[in-house]
């Protein structure tokens, strides 16, 4: 079974996660309501998905 001669430097062990970082969601601008929400999906403040209602939303 192999084991590790040395322990492996928390250097080491940083630059092998360098690549691992969270990134962010990528966002688009709704047409009809101006505010952001995120690519091929329903906006959650208006309810409208390439120019057709599909949540209503009712006024208060």
């Amino acid at each position: 079974m192999a084991v590790p001669k040395r322990k492996t430097s928390r250097s080491r062990r940083g630059m092998r996660r360098a690549h691992q970082a969270l990134t962010t969601a990528s966002g688009s601008i709704c047409p009809k309501c101006k505010s952001f929400k995120l690519p091929h999906r329903i906006c959650p403040n208006c309810g409208y998905y390439k120019g057709k209602a599909f949540i209503e939303k009712s006024e208060v």
